[in-house]
């Protein structure tokens, strides 16, 4: 048990990938010559701050430790407790947590796996921004396209207002009791955790990201994260 609140990621690595065509999970897919996860994971052990590293899996993953050679370490914590959503895989992870000793009020950053550009310093400027903070908050951009609203033939059917506007990124910070409460309320249908705390009424805290925090989603993603590599 751990005697003052502290900081977990939780990664759920439960999907299946389908839009990437990566011909399997697309955090497995490589680049670099590592699976696309093992960037992921290398990143957040490389913030202090992270007491560990939980990934949640499918239970019938098989493949993961084999993928990840190096996610070892009494920092480094697998859960196969992944379920068909992305909530109930942070949920099951949340549990995991529990079982480890965490607590109510220790921070769970909720981190995509297929996000593998993630830098350490944007993970301390989140911790930063929402250590005190009651409800926590999520790595964001503003918006700065024109946006558009399509019709059943994409087609334009109208042209949205993008101020105030932002897309929302990962890591997302908040007390794991809080997380954990907001899930059951709200079901397996959130796409992100800040929506599933935004149901009970709480405003999550909106924390400048990074353009390059992109999540691997298109084919085209995976082109464009290999050329980014090559800059760091």
């Amino acid at each position: 048990m751990f005697n003052a609140p502290v900081c977990f990621a939780l990664v759920p690595c439960a999907g299946v990938g389908l839009r990437a065509a990566a011909g399997g999970p697309k955090q497995y897919a490589t680049i670099k010559g590592r699976a696309v996860v093992a960037h992921t994971l290398q990143a957040l052990q490389a913030v202090p701050r992270l007491s560990a590293t939980l990934v949640v899996l499918s239970p019938e993953d098989t493949v993961f430790e084999s993928h990840v050679p190096s996610f070892s370490g009494p920092r480094c914590w697998v859960a196969r407790c992944g379920g068909a959503t992305r909530a109930e895989s942070v949920a099951g992870g949340l549990q995991a947590l529990r079982e480890r000793g965490a607590a109510e009020t220790d921070w769970v950053l909720v981190h995509d796996a297929a996000r593998c550009l993630i830098r350490p310093e944007w993970v301390d400027r989140l911790i930063d921004a929402c250590w005190e903070d009651p409800v926590g908050g999520l790595l964001a951009l503003p918006i700065a396209d024109t946006l558009k609203q399509a019709d059943t033939e994409s087609r334009v059917a109208d042209t949205l207002d993008r101020s105030a506007k932002w897309l929302a990124q990962t890591p997302q910070m908040f007390p794991l009791g809080l997380l954990q409460r907001a899930l059951q309320s709200v079901g397996a249908a959130v796409t992100d955790e800040s929506s599933a705390l935004e149901s009970m009424g709480l405003k999550p805290r909106l924390v400048l990201g990074d353009i390059e925090n992109m999540k691997l989603t298109w084919p085209g993603d995976f082109a464009l994260a290999d050329r980014l590599l090559d800059t760091r």
